[in-house]
């Protein structure tokens, strides 16, 4: 790999998501001064990210009053109408008549205001209001009678319109410096954004063929040349994207390299004679909580009575306590393992406790049927955790090390792996290691660029 300073770059995120977030981590991690932007919004970004439509609301942050988000029961509604909510959603009543419903930030249990849907006399979505986190609605989403969107408005603190988006046209309206700007696009909109940030100038990486490819594009080149990248999270199919071609034929810009981060796309992508020369894999440098101390003790959480094989791991195993974790109610069948002395269960367990359970537990179990809740198996991850899962039951394939995976059927082999990572410290150390390969965690050396 091509060893160069750590000088300024900017992060261009189509959307703000866990690969994002791992990839702006790593570049902090690796001692880069990372100026990092999403193109769509959210309302909850940490303050080392920046929206590119909120930049020309102004700092909410600033506003004298209003500091945190709004709790479900702080929306403003008609006189009479009722708010109720539980730890999933809200919804707003007047009498037995639906008039909205209220989506949550994560965590959902503390019931802070993301998003209100309000809802016509036909019981369809008219409108939806996107809120921050400091309490202010700060998005407008227009629906027409067939539930597709037609525009959003972005507003100040003030509660001014400053953008309108068009998604019938695509045109987007700036309201900025006492001017009016028309845009044709998100291209020309998020370009001239970076302009306007002086961002120009400066390295570009990003992760998305989409609007982040078409900016780079449409910046002027570099003095020092090629030197945007690509980095690929997704997964690749049968050929490679089109826009990708280009980067690999020398028809983009800026850009002329690919990092690619999960081991099944690079594979594909070579088995497409993808050139090696202009394309290389790398993983994220992960920020893990705490060491794996090897301690017999193993965290379940569930959403489900079907947690697999779970009777047959508590008597195979009578040396491991076993922590059985739900946010909601559990089943009788699920309680009844309480008769097991290495059970505990946690029904409606509090957020505190359970992250205190991440930290004390050195095992995690993906075992159980359906959804997964909290993130289980990357917060596991994070926590050096040695997660085991079969088959028929994995949420978190990115994070599970193969020799880690089982049939359900395979249980016994699963206790015994476990059994002999408790009584040698050493090979335990290496299957955490082995895990975070897995995972392609890498070292601040690996992202000189």
């Amino acid at each position: 790999m091509e060893k160069t300073n750590r000088d300024d770059i900017v992060l261009l995120f189509d959307f703000f998501n866990m690969e994002s977030q791992d990839l702006l981590a790593s570049f902090q991690n690796a001692g880069y001064r990372v100026d990092a932007a999403t193109i769509n919004d959210d309302g909850y970004l940490p303050d080392s990210v920046e929206n590119v439509f909120e930049y020309f609301l102004g700092k909410f942050k600033d506003v004298d009053g209003k500091k945190k988000p709004l709790y479900f029961n702080q929306i403003t509604v008609p006189k009479y109408w009722e708010i109720s909510g539980n730890n999933t959603s809200g919804s707003i009543h007047d009498k037995a008549k639906e008039r909205g419903r209220i989506f949550y930030s994560e965590p959902k249990n503390k019931r802070l205001v993301k998003l209100v849907d309000w809802i016509d006399e036909n019981g369809q979505v008219k409108a939806t209001d996107h809120y921050n986190k400091y309490g202010f609605c700060y998005a407008r989403t227009i629906f027409n009678k067939k539930s597709q969107k037609v525009s959003k408005s972005y507003f100040n603190a003030k509660g001014q319109e400053i953008i309108v988006e068009n998604y019938v046209t695509g045109n987007i309206v700036l309201n900025y410096k006492e001017k009016t700007i028309i845009f044709k696009n998100r291209t020309e909109f998020v370009t001239y954004y970076m302009r306007e940030k002086g961002f120009e100038n400066k390295r570009i990486f990003f992760n998305s063929l989409s609007v982040p490819f078409f900016v780079s594009n449409a910046l002027k080149p570099l003095d020092t040349g090629k030197r945007d990248i690509l980095f690929w999270q997704e997964k690749t199919y049968d050929e490679i994207p089109g826009n990708m071609l280009s980067i690999f034929d020398g028809r983009a810009a800026r850009c002329d390299r690919v990092i690619v981060q999960n081991h099944p796309s690079y594979e594909r992508l070579m088995q497409l004679n993808a050139p090696e020369s202009k394309m290389e894999e790398l993983g994220y440098i992960y920020s893990f909580k705490k060491k794996n101390m090897g301690r017999p003790k193993a965290l379940i959480c569930t959403n489900t009575e079907n947690v697999e094989k779970l009777k047959e791991l508590l008597e195979a195993l009578p040396e491991v306590k076993f922590y059985i974790t739900a946010i909601t109610e559990m089943s009788a069948k699920l309680l009844a393992h309480e008769k097991y002395e290495n059970a505990v269960m946690y029904p409606n367990i509090k957020m505190s406790t359970l992250d205190n359970l991440f930290w004390e537990c050195d095992f995690y179990l993906d075992i159980n049927h359906e959804g997964e809740i909290v993130s289980a198996t990357r917060k596991a991850f994070m926590h050096n955790q040695l997660i085991f899962a079969f088959d028929e039951t994995i949420h978190g394939p990115s994070y599970t090390a193969i020799e880690n995976r089982f049939a359900a059927m395979d249980y016994k082999k699963m206790a015994a792996r476990i059994k002999g990572l408790l009584e040698d410290k050493a090979k335990l150390n290496t299957a955490v290691h082995s895990q975070q390969r897995f995972a392609l965690n890498e070292t601040a050396e690996d992202y000189r660029f």
